[in-house]
C-alpha cells in the first residue's frame, strides 16, 4: 500500500496503518504591533500588526492590508492578543477574527471594567482557508466612551497562525 502525500514525498506502509507525514514547509507567521493604534469607541477597527517576527511562506502582509492569505488550503490555528489601557470606568471590549471581510470568530467578548484600567484579551480559532483567495485579519471594538490606544509590544498585541491540517 502506498500513501500519497502532498508534495514530492510518498511513504509505504502495510496493512491498515495510516501515518501522516510531518509537513515541514507549512505556512506559519507571527506579527505584532510596533506602535500604539487609536481605537475609536463603538467602532470595529482592524488592528495594524506591522512587524513580522517570522513568516515562513510570505503569506502575511505587514505593510498594506495587515492580513494573512495562505497559499496552502487547510485548517489554520490562529491566535491573537490585545491590551487596551482604558483608565477607569466600565464597558466592554472584544476581539474578532474576520475572514474575507466578515466576522468569522469572536474570541473574546464582554469584560466588565471596574477601575482596573486595562482590557487584556486573547483567543484562538481554527478556521478553514481555501489556499487561494481566503484571508484573515483581526478587529477590536470597545465601549468605554472615548478613543483608546492599544498597548503595542510583541507580548501584548500580536497575531499568529499556522497550518494545522492541509486538505
Amino acid at each position: 500500500m502506498v500513501t500519497a502525500i502532498k508534495g514530492n514525498d510518498t511513504s509505504t506502509f502495510g496493512g491498515n496503518i495510516d501515518v501522516p507525514q510531518i509537513i515541514t514547509d507549512a505556512p506559519a507567521f507571527s506579527a505584532y504591533q510596533s506602535s500604539g493604534q487609536s481605537i475609536s469607541n463603538a467602532t470595529a477597527t482592524k488592528i495594524i500588526f506591522d512587524t513580522e517576527e517570522f513568516d515562513t511562506n510570505s503569506n502575511y502582509d505587514n505593510a498594506t492590508n495587515y492580513r494573512f492569505t495562505p497559499t496552502v488550503a487547510g485548517y489554520y490555528q490562529f491566535t491573537t492578543a490585545a491590551r487596551l489601557p482604558v483608565g477607569t470606568g466600565s464597558g466592554e471590549s472584544w476581539l474578532t477574527f474576520y475572514k474575507n471581510g466578515s466576522s468569522a470568530k469572536r474570541v473574546m467578548n464582554y469584560q466588565a471594567l471596574t477601575n482596573t484600567g486595562v482590557f487584556m484579551q486573547q483567543g484562538t480559532a481554527l478556521i478553514y482557508m481555501n489556499g487561494s483567495t481566503d484571508y484573515v485579519e483581526v478587529y477590536i471594538q470597545h465601549s468605554v466612551g472615548s478613543s483608546q490606544t492599544l498597548w503595542a509590544a510583541s507580548m501584548g498585541c500580536y497575531f499568529q497562525g499556522f497550518l494545522a491540517r492541509a486538505v
